[in-house]
């Protein structure tokens, strides 16, 4: 008799103690208690009552999800190929449990196929120049559809766009036109500028003409100071060089 006494005192004792668990910080105990929820406990150490209680943890940091490369068709009937990454966390650990099965393989296939059905709504130049409110629409659409899971989706990046070659090809060949377009214009702009300059340089020279002889003489000088070399002056210049400085010396008189 005092065996069986010891006995069943040693099965109260495991069932005690294998009904203590602890529970983390980042997690969140689901307790049905013969098949009925209770509702959710922790963290720290919590009590689950041996056969009559189930418990089921639930993770509630944020976890990074990738979203498999998948081949879509844009809205310009161009086939590309796009990887992406999506960020979400529990935010009701009851409704994860009971609301669907499985939660994490639901926010897998929900966010490929609203990847695929939003991404098909643009033109690829859309696509490209939009990427930041494509991510962000996305996004969106996920955390409609996951919400009555007790999920909530933080953020969904498109990390990879993958481009048919000849369509890399057809991109690169525009870029370089656009590059030269751009460059020919900027050469335009400074010619247009540069004979405005020379305009007015010429409109000045054409009321002063003294201002010739003395830029000549300017450049002359420049190109004894670079290179030693002799310079012949014709006769004619030498008059024309004459005559600039009498009128110099006649204006200083003048003033």
């Amino acid at each position: 008799m005092t065996t069986i006494l010891l006995y069943l005192l040693g099965v109260v004792v495991l069932l005690l103690i294998g009904g203590i668990k602890v529970i983390n910080e980042y997690q969140r105990a689901v307790i049905f208690r013969l098949g009925r929820l209770v509702g959710a406990r922790g963290p720290g150490l919590i009590y689950v009552i041996p056969i009559f209680e189930r418990m089921v943890r639930v993770e509630l940091r944020t976890i990074t999800m990738n979203i498999p490369s998948q081949k879509i068709i844009t809205k310009d009937n161009v086939s590309i190929d796009i990887a992406a990454v999506a960020y979400y966390h529990v935010v009701d650990a009851r409704k994860s449990v009971v609301a669907i099965e499985n939660v994490h393989d639901a926010v897998n296939q929900i966010s490929q196929t609203t990847v695929r059905n939003v991404v098909g709504q643009f033109m690829l130049d859309q696509f490209l120049s939009q990427t930041v409110d494509i991510n962000e629409k996305i996004k969106n659409v996920i955390d409609v559809h996951t919400e009555p899971w007790g999920i909530q989706v933080t953020a969904v990046e498109i990390k990879d766009v993958i481009l048919p070659d000849n369509m890399q090809r057809a991109m690169a060949k525009e870029a370089e036109a656009e590059r030269e377009r751009r460059a020919k214009i900027v050469a335009a702009e400074g010619e247009f500028q540069a004979s405005e300059k020379l305009g007015q340089a010429a409109d000045i020279i054409a009321n002063h003409p003294v201002a010739l002889q003395l830029r000549t003489l300017q450049t002359m000088a420049e190109i004894a100071t670079e290179k030693n070399s002799t310079i012949i002056f014709p006769a004619q210049f030498m008059t024309t060089v004459k005559e600039a400085l009498d009128t110099l010396q006649q204006d200083r008189k003048n003033n």
